[in-house]
């Protein structure tokens, strides 16, 4: 009989244990407790239905007593809705926090907007109040001389709260920046321009409004470091020299193959006429046959061409050996 009551204890203890522990996790007392000694008025039902919506209250409650005790004046609806939206509820109150304290005016809904747009809203407040120095990579720029001008710059931003929505961000602010060194270093005369003020650059890049369009305002424009690089003027006219060389020796050669070509077409042409030459002379004895025999030259006639073809090579003959002594006295000279 005694073991039994004992059984019968346990089994009490262990139900009881459970449906407390079913009643506590559906029914979050101490997170309501809290929230009303925090001055938060909320209803435990409203924290069963957030259960049933699959809403952790502790992630919607907790931000609620701070934003409550800061004096935000917000209401449950607004961070549950922010919530199932997919937002960070308790960074958005923390940056509205923030910017109540550093007198910026923000609202709940443009820092709801700015957490859904994928930015870190309590970034972009500490931004505001403390603002970010970005350092651009070094931007090398020729100036009118040909000397290249490297430049570093430090850029001092501060977060535009208006802006976040649809703004820029840092890669475009030094792109920007990037290229106002260059536009500025280019239009120099000389190189010895930028290097003896570089604060000329700061200017010329201010003046441009770089920030439209961007989530962040541009408080300053400081030149790091300025270097001077190669001779660029001097390195491509050295280039274009060589390229002009190269083209001058090509035409050259084109000019020199063409002369060539030239040449060898001409000897084949003198080539060609004493062929031509060769073949006349070897019709002159079928035509002096022909005359013969048709009697248009007589035997005397063809006697006396003979006569006349002796005696001129004897006359070829004799000069000769007087050129080839002319020859000999001129190389013994």
């Amino acid at each position: 009989m005694f073991e039994s009551g004992i059984v019968s204890i346990l089994l009490i203890a262990v139900v009881v244990i459970i449906v407390l522990s079913v009643f506590f996790s559906f029914f979050p007392v101490m997170l309501w407790i809290s929230a009303l000694a925090s001055g938060v008025r909320i209803g435990i039902i409203t924290l069963v239905a957030m259960r049933l919506r699959r809403v952790t209250p502790s992630r919607i409650v907790n931000p609620l007593i701070k934003a409550t005790k800061a004096g935000l004046g917000l209401n449950i609806n607004q961070l549950e809705s922010h919530f199932l939206a997919g937002g960070n509820v308790d960074r958005v109150i923390n940056a509205l926090i923030a910017a109540q304290r550093a007198n910026i005016p923000l609202e709940f809904e443009r820092a709801a907007a700015i957490d859904l747009a994928g930015r870190d809203v309590l970034q972009a407040v500490q931004m505001s109040v403390n603002p970010r120095v970005i350092e651009t990579p070094i931007v090398a720029a020729v100036a009118k001389d040909g000397i290249e001008v490297k430049v570093k710059a430090r850029v001092t931003v501060r977060a535009n709260i208006d802006r976040l929505v649809g703004g820029a961000g840092e890669e475009t602010i030094i792109a920007r920046v990037g290229e106002g060194i260059v536009t500025t270093v280019g239009s120099s005369n000389s190189h010895k321009d930028v290097l003896e003020n570089p604060d000329s650059i700061s200017r010329t890049v201010l003046s441009k409004g770089l920030d439209a369009g961007t989530a962040f305002e541009i408080l300053s424009i400081d030149i790091a470091d300025v270097d001077v690089g190669k001779n660029i003027g001097a390195f491509l006219q050295t280039e274009q020299a060589e390229a002009d060389k190269r083209i001058a020796q090509a035409k050259a050669e084109e000019r020199r193959a063409m002369a060539v070509a030239q040449e060898q077409e001409m000897k084949a042409r003198v080539v060609e006429m004493r062929a031509r030459v060769v073949e006349s002379e070897s019709e002159v004895p079928l035509a002096m046959a022909e005359a013969l025999r048709s009697g248009k030259l007589g035997v005397m006639d063809y006697m006396n061409l003979k006569n006349i073809e002796a005696d001129t090579q004897m006359r070829s003959s004799l000069g000769k050996p007087n050129e080839n002594l002319g020859n000999d006295n001129k190389n013994r000279d």
